[in-house]
């Protein structure tokens, strides 16, 4: 997708903040419209704030005028804590709250926040979306519970460790109460995702209060590698926190 950056100049600013007792760090893309509405994006479990999805999608918000935080949770990208000691759902859930205050906290922007997770991002999202006023929610691949088979899921720096959310039983979760109290809500997924499901995209739908919206990328599988699938989701999501940040979908 291209994007038209001329329409709004912006500037990149760094933070660093505390959840916990752990630095994390994050990168704050602000445009230069008056108090800018927000999106903060919340990645996948052995991701980082760089994923090209996040850095897509905070240049196509910038063009509408919409801030965008993405930050990398503890144990990942350049923030504080040993990965496999300080991950859980909730731990990123508190990593998550953390980015909500700082943002929240700054003069710089204004008070309507959006949020984008992808995969286990989406999980947390989901699982704290109903804390705040969240004006809009996009997820992509975000699974709703642990009890799905290990497929061989390896973590990108270490192609010999298994996906710690399949195997250990202390990282189980369940997140399907959460779902009714959803709304403002588009969701990606791909029907060849060969881990998670598709059929937890159509639960979340099911159960999430309207506006809500439900696209299928045909035989798009969990990293969203098509190129034309990447292009439609950063057109689609930008184009959802727009109505949901500025226009209020109605």
């Amino acid at each position: 997708m291209k994007i038209d950056k001329s329409k709004y100049d912006s500037k990149i600013i760094e933070i660093r903040f505390l959840s916990d007792d752990l630095i994390l760090n994050g990168t704050l893309h602000l445009p230069s419209t008056h108090m800018p509405s927000v999106v903060i994006g919340s990645h996948g479990l052995y991701s980082s704030r760089n994923s090209p999805k996040q850095i897509a999608l905070a240049n196509a918000c910038n063009s509408l005028g919409l801030a965008y935080f993405r930050f990398d949770h503890r144990g990942c990208g350049s923030s504080q804590g040993q990965f496999e000691t300080v991950t859980s759902l909730e731990t990123r859930c508190r990593d998550l709250r953390s980015a909500i205050e700082v943002i929240r906290s700054r003069y710089d922007v204004g008070d309507r926040l959006g949020l984008f997770g992808s995969s286990m991002g989406g999980t947390v999202c989901l699982s704290i979306a109903n804390e705040f006023d969240v004006s809009a929610i996009v997820t992509f691949a975000a699974p709703i519970r642990s009890n799905i088979p290990n497929k061989g899921i390896k973590r990108p720096d270490n192609p010999a460790a298994n996906g710690i959310f399949f195997d250990a039983h202390k990282q189980a979760f369940d997140i399907s109460d959460k779902l009714g109290k959803i709304r403002n809500i588009l969701i990606f997924h791909g029907d060849a995702d060969e881990i998670v499901p598709l059929s937890h995209a159509r639960e979340i739908y099911k159960f999430a209060g309207v506006p809500k919206r439900l696209m299928i990328q045909r035989q798009g599988d969990h990293r969203m590698s098509n190129e034309e699938h990447q292009e439609v989701f950063i057109r689609e999501a930008s184009s959802w926190f727009n109505n949901g940040l500025i226009s209020n979908f109605y």
